[in-house]
């Protein structure tokens, strides 16, 4: 009989025990929501209107403009001839900094002196005759850095249309 009062208080000692232990511990809910609202940079570029954003390269055909020459007939390439073609370029849905190239590759195996000899960047107000400044290129690569203004964190890449001037040089 000893025993069994043992047990029994035993086990009324343990139930108290587990009863004030059970409101000590905490209780945590496993499930949870919210919301993230995050903004992902902009990456959209048209060269002549076409999106070049989902590629590394693009080719495009571009139709050129041949200066008048009195000697030649109008829109016509011959020896001395000169002229250009224009690409546009559209950053405005881009906003971060990035890097453009453009390599001008010429198929010279019909005209093998038609050289690239030199482009401009047109700004923004450019009416046709107005004087413009060049760079000569000593390749037939143009490459810049449009970047981020972190003064006024503000991407405000504006449209600009490079112009590339070609000449059929006889040396």
């Amino acid at each position: 009989m000893r025993k069994r009062i043992s047990f029994m208080l035993l086990l009324m000692s343990c139930s108290l025990c587990l009863c004030f232990m059970s409101s000590t511990y905490s209780r945590y809910v496993a499930g949870t929501t919210g919301n993230i609202d995050i903004l992902f940079a902009k990456w959209q570029i048209l060269v002549n209107n076409e999106d070049i954003a989902n590629q590394n390269n693009s080719n495009i055909t571009i139709t050129p403009t041949i200066e008048s020459n009195e000697n030649v007939k109008a829109d016509t390439i011959a020896p001395s001839s000169k002229g250009y073609f224009d690409i546009d370029i559209d950053p405005t849905n881009v906003d971060v900094s990035f890097r453009y190239t453009v390599d001008l590759e010429i198929d010279n195996e019909d005209i093998p002196d038609l050289i690239i000899s030199k482009y401009t960047i047109l700004p923004s107000d450019y009416q046709e005759g107005d004087t413009l400044e060049y760079t000569t290129l000593q390749e037939n690569t143009i490459t810049d850095d449009l970047l981020f203004d972190n003064e006024t964190d503000n991407f405000n890449f504006e449209p600009f249309t490079l112009r590339i001037y070609f000449e059929w040089y006889e040396d």
